[in-house]
């Protein structure tokens, strides 16, 4: 069964990127895609997926705020941040949240954020 990953970002263009990344991946499935956190969550509640790729900066619900309801609801679903503003302080923000990993946008996406899903998923 593959693993199964929603990806949580306002901008279509790394919805897109990231789905490309994954599908390549035979064990992973993009489940579904949120333009913003409130969804996001909405989404992991209807489709229960294994793991979920959150933004940090989102209109609706940001992702710090969509990773608090998402532990609360499905406290096995492991999250990673991908996001423009990863410092040390949203580390341990994020953390705190239920969220494993906080990757950069600027790190190459196959070497930081694809390794991060396969350890994470792999526990």
């Amino acid at each position: 069964m593959p693993l199964r990953i929603l990806i949580a970002d306002d901008s279509p263009a790394i919805r897109h990127l990231l789905r490309f990344f994954i599908e390549h991946n035979t064990d992973w499935q993009v489940c579904g895609e949120a333009e913003n956190g409130q969804v996001a969550v909405e989404k992991v509640a209807k489709l229960k997926p294994h793991a979920v790729i959150l933004d940090l900066s989102m209109p609706v619900m940001n992702g710090l705020e969509a990773a608090r309801e998402i532990t609360r609801i499905a406290p096995n679903v492991q999250m990673v941040m991908f996001t423009m503003h990863a410092t040390d302080q949203l580390l341990k923000d994020a953390q705190a949240a239920g969220i494993k990993a906080v990757i950069s946008k600027s790190d190459t996406i196959a070497k930081h954020l694809l390794a991060s899903l396969r350890n994470l998923c792999a526990a």
